[in-house]
């Protein structure tokens, strides 16, 4: 090559790699999409978390709700989502580590959403209604034993982490309990208070606290890492023996697959330190919910293993949805 031919390409490079630099990232508004309705608590907790990071990224984030298939709908439209780090969700991990072993899954969860980090993990809450006759998780045991198929155990539906207690209650103690699934908490707290049935496992939520504190339900035990501070008393599942049915459920913020791990690294880092932030954390304990947050490989091990056990579950039990 000539030298004039050499000073003209040297010429023309930094123009050619400058036209090819990354658009720093972000350079627009983000958005959250929420798996759930306005007004609960997990809408509330994701547009806390959308403010803090609007001002930690120095962009707009905006909300944006799709409820539907608990959770599934949501995750759905996050996995078609451009993998460029502006669309991410929020939800439980259900729609990744359950709803694909029944069936009702359109995308592929291990290749179309990285989990990004977790945000936080609601205690499961068993109860006794006002139809229970004893007093504590040992009397439970000791009734369904005596009459099988006779204790009525109410969960907000079929293949619910409710459920998935349940399930691994019956299989690790050998007793016969009667599953009622509804179609969510309105109606099935109204029957568990008449009494329509003697059990209740549902998310720990302010109204099941006042009514265990009124004294109209039993608190049997709870599923969490530790004993929750309202009900310090409470054994956890784990302590009673039932390590594989100390269940909660587990939220956090969510991917398309293939965005870039640059980009994954940022968004975790900055949901760690908006979970730091005091008014997030009172946010969530006041609620009985348990700030979580920790590296994307952690989160995604999580749900790895919650996935292979509700497999096991759902096969074992031969759970089918109605």
């Amino acid at each position: 090559m000539k030298r004039r031919e050499i000073l003209v390409t040297l010429a023309g490079l930094p123009f050619a790699a400058g036209a090819q630099q990354p658009q720093p990232w972000p350079a627009r508004p983000l958005r959250i999409i929420v798996a759930y309705p306005t007004g609960g608590l997990s809408d509330g907790v994701a547009r806390a978390l959308a403010e803090k990071l609007s001002v930690q990224l120095g962009v707009p984030v905006v909300v944006e709700n799709r409820a539907g298939a608990g959770g599934g709908v949501g995750m759905e439209a996050v996995a078609k989502a451009a993998p460029d780090g502006y669309t991410v969700g929020f939800s439980a991990i259900s729609p990744l580590a359950l709803n694909p072993h029944l069936g009702r899954t359109n995308f592929d969860p291990a290749k179309d959403i990285a989990p990004v980090a977790s945000v936080m993990y609601t205690p499961v809450l068993v109860v006794g209604t006002p139809a229970f006759e004893g007093k504590s998780f040992a009397d439970l045991l000791a009734l369904a034993r005596a009459r099988p198929g006779q204790i009525r155990w109410g969960t907000s539906g079929q293949a619910t982490v409710g459920h998935m207690v349940l399930e691994q209650l019956k299989a690790v103690a050998g007793v016969d309990i009667t599953h009622i699934p509804y179609k969510g908490g309105g109606q099935q707290l109204n029957d568990a208070l008449s009494g329509q049935f003697e059990i209740l496992s549902t998310n720990v939520a302010g109204t099941q606290l006042q009514q265990v504190k009124s004294g109209k339900f039993k608190a049997l035990a709870v599923g969490a890492p530790g004993r929750i501070e309202a009900l310090p008393d409470v054994p956890t599942l784990a302590e009673l023996g039932f390590a594989l049915a100390n269940l909660v459920s587990l939220f956090g913020i969510f991917a398309p697959g293939r965005t870039p791990e640059a980009v994954l690294s940022r968004l975790n880092a900055e949901i760690n330190k908006a979970l730091q932030l005091a008014d997030i954390r009172n946010r969530l304990i006041a609620a009985e919910n348990v700030p979580a947050g920790g590296s994307s490989a952690e989160f995604a091990r999580q749900i790895a293993v919650e996935s292979n056990n509700n497999a096991r579950i759902i096969k074992a039990a031969n759970i089918r949805l109605e």
